[in-house]
C-alpha cells in the first residue's frame, strides 16, 4: 500500500471509494457480531475459524488501502477557462486515427481507469502521450504496435 501518495479521483470516483469503505466496514461488523460467537465456542481450531480469520485479514487490509485513499485524495476539477484546450486530468478527449476512426477516452488516475467506461490512466502509453496535448496535434504511441493519434475534441464536464 502506498502511504502518502495523492490519488486524483472524481467526484464519482470518490463516491464509489466512500461506498465500498462503507460497504467494507459493515461486512466486517457483520462477520464478526455473527460468524465469531459460533466459531470461539468450537473447542478445536477448526476450518471455519482459518477462513473467518482469513476474510477479516482481507477486509482490514482493503479498509487500511480505502482509508489511506480517503485521507490522500484530491478531487480532479474542471481547469480554468484558459486552460480548457489543453489535455488533463478529467478531460474528455477525441482523438482520429489516420483511418478515421475515431475513439475518445475519458483520462483519469489509475484508480478510476476502466476501458470499459472509455476511463484511461493517465498513467497508461496513451494517457502519458496525450496529458498536456491541444486539439490538431498529434501524438504517437507505440504500445506493443504504433498508431498515430490526432486530437480532435477536448471537453471538461466535472463539478
Amino acid at each position: 500500500m502506498i502511504r502518502d501518495k495523492k490519488f486524483y479521483l472524481t467526484k464519482e470516483g470518490i463516491e464509489r471509494i466512500k461506498k465500498e469503505y462503507d460497504d467494507l466496514r459493515r461486512a466486517k461488523t457483520l462477520k464478526t457480531e455473527d460468524e465469531m460467537p459460533k466459531i470461539l465456542h468450537s473447542e478445536d481450531l477448526n476450518p471455519e475459524y482459518l477462513s473467518l480469520q482469513e476474510d477479516l485479514n482481507f477486509l482490514d487490509f482493503r479498509l487500511a488501502e480505502l482509508k489511506n485513499i480517503l485521507e490522500n485524495f484530491e478531487l480532479i476539477k474542471t481547469p480554468a477557462r484558459d486552460q480548457r484546450d489543453t489535455v488533463g486530468l478529467g478531460a474528455t478527449v477525441t482523438l482520429r486515427e489516420p483511418d478515421g476512426q475515431i475513439n475518445e477516452f475519458m483520462i483519469v488516475d489509475s484508480l478510476e481507469a476502466n476501458p470499459n467506461e472509455g476511463k484511461i490512466s493517465s498513467q497508461s502509453p496513451v494517457g502519458r502521450a496525450i496529458i498536456g496535448k491541444k486539439i490538431g496535434e498529434e501524438v504517437v504511441i507505440t504500445s506493443p504496435i504504433k498508431v498515430v493519434y490526432r486530437i480532435k475534441k477536448i471537453k471538461y464536464h466535472l463539478s
